[in-house]
């Protein structure tokens, strides 16, 4: 539970009173007990109706959704799955193999046998003449690579050394020394711009700083900042009011909706149960003893004789049809009789001791 009381004050061994560590004041902590009550009224009646709505909720899920969707994903299985299933298994797949083994024997074994026996020999003639061609392309390459060179040097890169060595570098060097002179003097000149435009900066920051930052820092320091303690004290002091208010509706929404359940049990399942227990169990079960059963045991004595009746009437049309053949055709030729009793070891005995007696004579 919420301790609502304000603590005593602590006091200093002279018997003073000591300020909190926290910086709370005696107004934040006159105001607390109020607005922790308000909160508390306004925020009851939302956490009951969310309490409420959530056990709706769970047993919505537990008793229509849950199995709702049980047989949603049974019946998407036997609509859509198990129909997929076999139609891959039995249809797609024999057709993919037959087409498979179509494709490799009017495709692939032709291409196989095409690309061995005439594309390979005629690739490699190709290769050989080309590599041929290739050697006497390169030589040829090679010859006029060197005349080249001997021309582009003696026509090109000697008087373009000659002209580097005797015409512009003694010209660069000019230009250098004109350049470094030059530099000189914009050095200067940018000196003198560096000192004006320092002193302009100054000038504008101290503007800037007496008109501006100066009061902006004041107005932070004695008037922003105090708001913004104040405003952070309300609001810390909102949200534990909410935070407390939340936890103690919802110690009475559990003590209101254990009340709820209480009663229900004492006066619904309870009499419910007593009723299922004591009044329809016994009636259901002499129902079951002196109706159910003896109406199954008359309807399987029933079926019995059905089937005995049924089985008559087909041994009875079985001999009919079989005594009308033997009136029409006569009796049928039956196979001469094997006297298979006597085991063959038996008769190799039998013919052993015959021929014994015959020699023996």
């Amino acid at each position: 539970m919420v301790d609502l009381e304000k603590a005593p004050p602590a006091r200093s061994p002279e018997g003073e009173p000591v300020p909190r560590a926290d910086g709370e004041g005696c107004l934040v902590v006159a105001v607390r007990l109020p607005v922790r009550i308000v909160a508390l009224v306004l925020v009851l009646p939302v956490r009951m109706a969310w309490d409420a709505l959530v056990v709706a909720g769970r047993f919505l899920r537990d008793t229509v959704l849950r199995p709702v969707g049980r047989a949603l994903a049974w019946l998407g299985r036997a609509l859509f799955v198990w129909p997929l299933v076999g139609l891959w298994r039995y249809v797609v797949m024999p057709v993919a193999k037959g087409v498979g083994w179509l494709g490799n024997v009017l495709l692939v074994v032709p291409a196989v046998w095409v690309y061995r026996w005439v594309l390979t020999p005629v690739g490699r003639a190709l290769a050989w003449c080309c590599a041929g061609v290739g050697a006497v392309l390169t030589a040829l390459g090679r010859g006029l690579y060197a005349g080249l060179a001997w021309l582009a040097r003696y026509l090109v890169v000697v008087p373009a050394g000659w002209l580097y060595a005797w015409v512009l570098t003694p010209i660069g060097h000019l230009l250098a020394w004109c350049g470094r002179g030059l530099a000189w003097c914009g050095r200067g000149v940018l000196w003198c711009l560096g000192k004006v435009v320092t002193g302009i900066g100054a000038v504008l920051y101290w503007t800037v700083r007496i008109l501006l930052v100066l009061p902006a820092l004041a107005v932070w320091r004695w008037v922003l900042a105090p708001v913004g303690r104040a405003l952070a004290v309300v609001g810390r002091e909102l949200l534990d009011a909410l935070g407390h208010a939340w936890r103690i509706a919802g110690h009475l929404s559990r003590a209101v909706g254990r009340a709820l359940a209480a009663l229900f049990r004492w006066t619904v399942a309870e009499p419910a149960r007593w009723v299922y227990r004591s009044v329809l169990t016994p009636v259901g079960h002499a129902v079951r003893d002196t109706v159910l059963r003896p109406l199954a045991e008359a309807a399987r004595a029933a079926g019995r004789a059905g089937r005995q009746a049924l089985r008559s009437a087909r041994l009875s049309v079985r001999q009919a049809r079989a005594d009308l053949r033997r009136t029409l055709f006569g009796e049928p030729e039956r196979p001469p009789s094997v006297d298979r009793r006597e085991p063959s070891g038996a008769k190799a005995r039998t013919l052993g001791s015959s021929t014994t007696a015959l020699t023996k004579d």
